[in-house]
């Protein structure tokens, strides 16, 4: 499953962990989300996230544990 970033506030969502506070179910694809589903930390739409990409994923991994 796929890890998609907010271009704005760094915000994580992980298909595999879903929104559930928004009701979104672990397992939901990004693509999948409703058109009015919101960034948790600051609001904007979908169109402001991108793909996470393996390598990037590690990199945030590696920021977290510092």
């Amino acid at each position: 499953m796929a890890r998609w970033i907010c271009s704005v506030c760094d915000y994580v969502y992980d298909e595999e962990l879903g929104d559930t506070a928004a009701g979104i179910p672990p397992g939901t694809p990004f693509g999948d989300l409703p058109e009015g589903w919101r960034c948790p930390g600051c609001r904007v739409g979908k169109e402001a996230f991108v793909r996470l990409e393996e390598e990037e994923e590690e990199e945030i991994n590696e920021e977290e544990y510092l």
